[in-house]
């Protein structure tokens, strides 16, 4: 019988087996082991609420797995995707998520359009238990598009931003107005403004160019953006307390293994906490970052000017209560009675 050479390596020792056997299959996992990197974007500026909740999440989500899943954060619309486009940019891969204002994404479905709804809700603890009461809401309507919900921002609430002092519903028509939202614009239109729905950047735009001359968003969104530079007078309407939804495409989070999918969603809640704690004391922030600039704040706001929007209010809330199903209904039916 001839000495075959390649015996050794075609019937190795059982040890050696053994060790070919492990090297194949650590070779074999190496990508699924591959760190994973998120693109995520906010069209809000860093140091505002919706910029500082995605800071806070990459920062838990790099320090919960060890490094292995972490985001790469875009602010200010850097990637010129506003937060209407946010879920189809997801969806085409341009983004992994985003974090979006809840208002914009209305169209997707209308009880993410429910936070927005115009007095509502008056207080930081009615806001944030309405908003518990919806989540699951939020989590199936972005669920049927292929996107899973991570945590929720609440904003603080929404006042008028002018370039004069509006007295009362008088003023109302003096108004070239930007709104937030479809429902905001269709209210503010009924109380006798000239509004539009737009986002930040044409919105922006509008003001620099003097085709706007009013704003409908909180102290939060118009500090964050400088708005006194054109804007020097807000009115504490207290319309809503909006909030936005940072959510991630649902197959990026399946293809996470079991215990990471723990470790993110762990931080998505610990950043929901914090930043429902920071929204504690962000109005009275806000109003002396406004005053050092030269805002002058009216609040309470004059009550015929109320009375006007809320009565234009009406008619919008019902048509978003047959759009919004039985669900939604019950929640802010809920809401009403606190």
């Amino acid at each position: 019988m001839l000495f075959d050479p390649l015996l050794p390596m075609r019937c190795p020792a059982p040890g050696i087996r053994a060790i070919l056997v492990l090297v194949a299959l650590v070779l074999s996992a190496a990508p699924a082991m591959a760190q994973v990197n998120w693109r995520m974007t906010t069209e809000y500026p860093q140091n505002n609420i919706s910029g500082i909740g995605l800071t806070s999440f990459a920062d838990r989500v790099a320090a919960r797995t060890n490094g292995f899943v972490t985001v790469a954060s875009a602010f200010d619309n850097e990637l010129k995707i506003n937060s209407g486009e946010m879920p189809r940019a997801a969806l085409d891969g341009r983004i992994a998520g985003g974090d979006a204002f809840a208002g914009a994404l209305s169209g997707l479905d209308p009880v993410l359009g429910l936070s927005t709804l115009p007095f509502l809700v008056q207080s930081v603890d009615l806001a944030r238990a309405t908003n518990l009461r919806a989540r699951p809401l939020y989590e199936k309507a972005l669920a049927a598009r292929g996107l899973k919900l991570l945590y929720v921002t609440i904003w603080p609430a929404t006042g008028l931003w002018s370039d004069h002092a509006p007295e009362g519903a008088d003023a109302l028509p003096k108004l070239n107005l930007r709104a937030y939202d479809a429902n905001s614009s269709e209210v503010m239109r009924a109380a006798g403004a000239n509004a539009q729905f737009l986002p930040m950047d044409a919105a922006l735009a509008g003001l620099r160019e003097h085709r706007l001359n009013a704003f409908l968003t909180s102290g939060d969104g118009g500090a964050g953006r400088k708005l006194w530079d054109f804007l020097p007078y807000f009115t504490a309407i207290n319309y809503a307390m909006p909030v936005s939804i940072a959510f991630v495409r649902s197959d990026t989070f399946a293809e996470l293994s079991e215990p990471m999918q723990r470790e993110v969603l762990a931080a998505a809640a610990e950043t929901e906490q914090s930043q429902f704690a920071l929204l504690t004391h962000r109005t009275i922030e806000n109003y002396a970052r406004m005053r050092d600039n030269g805002v002058r704040i009216a609040e309470p706001a004059p009550a015929s000017l109320v009375a006007a929007l809320r009565k234009a209010a009406t008619p919008a809330i019902a048509t978003w209560e047959t759009q919004a199903g039985a669900d939604a209904t019950a929640i802010v039916e809920w809401a009403r009675q606190q």
